[in-house]
């Protein structure tokens, strides 16, 4: 167990901002799993990755054992739709199906594969075998994803997406018809009660430790006999945020597998050739029909505004048109 106590240089730093400066082996998101895991603590008691710490607060801590990453990262040509590129970061749509870095057991085929072997530079990441990534999508979860090509502009991104200067809109299909047209959901996400593999959505009050709070803003774009599209805009960057505040709204994500979006059509919702259609375009689908459409931002270097805008996957846009 080591022991340090908090300096004037660290008074205002995030706690998992300032362990990753003074245990620079060790990634600020490593650090993030380790204070939520309640293995580091701020004045004998435990923390958030956000406190901000104060001169003169101790700080306990074990370091953290490193993750078990695959053996190394191997280039992969693997195709890659570049939305946008300059020599400080890359916009990409990304398919469905595609994992966006390593993980253990998961060593190649994934977005950091395909980067390596189209592009020489890349930042460090945020972490061990992340080169580039400043956020990501789940891996059946398509759109737009920016990637950074250094350092320098990764920090400044990391600091735009806590500062909610990167503004991420998803269109989801979802079950089951809106009684709104418009709602905001505050659910606090942290790892589910039982299955590991899977979040859950928790009130402040009910909020276990390492739960994060987590915002997001639905719209009703289009509504179905069944079914609507709606716009989703994200204020936090939380593990399967859309999907979970669309499940705790009663309208999970159409063709979800954790979080109740593979179900049977309800009968008597269409004719006979309608139903057909929808079944099919259903069946079809390869993953949830979630897709993050839209990305705006200044640059954080050349300080122009970059807005960007992609339609959903050929999947998605076949049962939408259905129905219609």
């Amino acid at each position: 167990m080591k022991t340090i106590y908090a300096l004037s240089e660290h008074a205002g730093r995030r706690l998992d901002q300032a362990m990753a400066v003074l245990e620079p082996d060790v990634s600020r998101q490593r650090w993030q799993e380790w204070i939520e895991a309640r293995e580091v603590t701020v004045n004998q008691a435990a923390s958030k990755p956000s406190y901000k710490l104060r001169e003169g607060d101790r700080i306990d801590y074990t370091l953290p054992p490193p993750d078990a990453p695959p053996d190394h990262l191997i280039p992969e040509s693997i195709p890659l739709d570049v939305v946008y590129e300059d020599e400080w970061l890359i916009v990409l749509n990304k398919p469905r199906g595609l994992a966006v870095h390593p993980s253990p057991g998961h060593p190649q085929g994934t977005m950091v594969n395909a980067l390596l072997a189209r592009y020489i530079n890349l930042s460090t990441g945020s972490a061990q075998f992340r080169p580039g990534i400043v956020h990501r999508l789940d891996k059946d979860t398509t759109g737009l994803i920016i990637v950074a090509r250094e350092d320098k502009t990764h920090w400044r991104l990391g600091e735009m997406l806590q500062n909610r200067q990167i503004h991420r809109r998803y269109l989801a299909l979802v079950w089951g018809e809106p009684r709104w047209q418009r709602t905001r959901v505050e659910l606090w996400i942290g790892r589910h009660p039982v299955d590991r593999k899977k979040m859950a959505v928790y009130s402040e009050e009910d909020a276990p430790s390492g739960a994060r709070h987590a915002e997001t803003d639905f719209e009703a774009c289009e509504r179905y006999p069944g079914f609507a599209l709606l716009e989703a805009t994200l204020h936090t960057g939380r593990t399967h945020q859309v999907r979970l505040h669309a499940m705790s709204l009663g309208h999970p994500v159409v063709g979800d597998p954790l979080y109740g979006g593979e179900r049977r059509l309800p009968q008597g919702l269409f004719g006979r050739d309608q139903t057909k259609a929808v079944e099919n375009a259903l069946r079809g689908l390869g993953g949830q029909a979630l897709h993050a459409y839209s990305l705006e931002f200044i640059h954080p270097i050349t300080h122009q505004p970059l807005v960007f805008r992609c339609d959903p996957p050929a999947d998605f846009q076949l049962l939408r048109t259905s129905l219609q």
